[in-house]
């Protein structure tokens, strides 16, 4: 989920930098993005491994505070009583393209977080934690 969540945001970020609507701070944009993509794949794939810290690092960062930076304008949006359905109908391919994308990643997201912490991921956790050094056995 996590990797498709990182897929959908690049996916973005070529749509927009392509269109032209990037605006003036292009660079600094898609280069803060690079880097919270490249951290996000370097924490998943930590947390694949069995890193507890990788999940919660993942849930803090992506699922909290990541899911607020893509949904707090579009919600203060509806809320100051525009219509989506306006907006949809008065969408043209990219911006219907983007729409989709920014769903799908909101989703994996959400996903992400709920899939990290179900009984049987639980269990992998804890069955790849490191044992205390007494625990170990040694190959002498």
């Amino acid at each position: 989920m996590w990797f498709i969540a990182v897929g959908a945001g690049v996916f973005e970020t070529v749509l927009v930098v392509a269109s032209g609507r990037a605006g003036a701070d292009a660079v600094a944009g898609v280069t803060v993005r690079v880097i919270v993509f490249a951290a996000a794949v370097l924490v998943a794939l930590q947390m694949a491994a069995g890193r507890r810290w990788a999940r919660l690092a993942l849930t803090v960062a992506l699922g909290v505070l990541g899911t607020l930076s893509l949904t707090v304008d579009p919600l203060l949006w509806l809320a100051h009583g525009n219509s989506l359905s306006a907006l949809i109908r008065e969408s043209g391919v990219v911006d219907l393209l983007f729409g989709a994308s920014r769903v799908v990643h909101v989703a994996a997201v959400l996903g992400g977080c709920v899939l990290m912490f179900v009984p049987s991921a639980n269990r992998y956790f804890r069955t790849r934690a490191p044992r205390p050094a007494g625990d170990r056995i040694s190959a002498r």
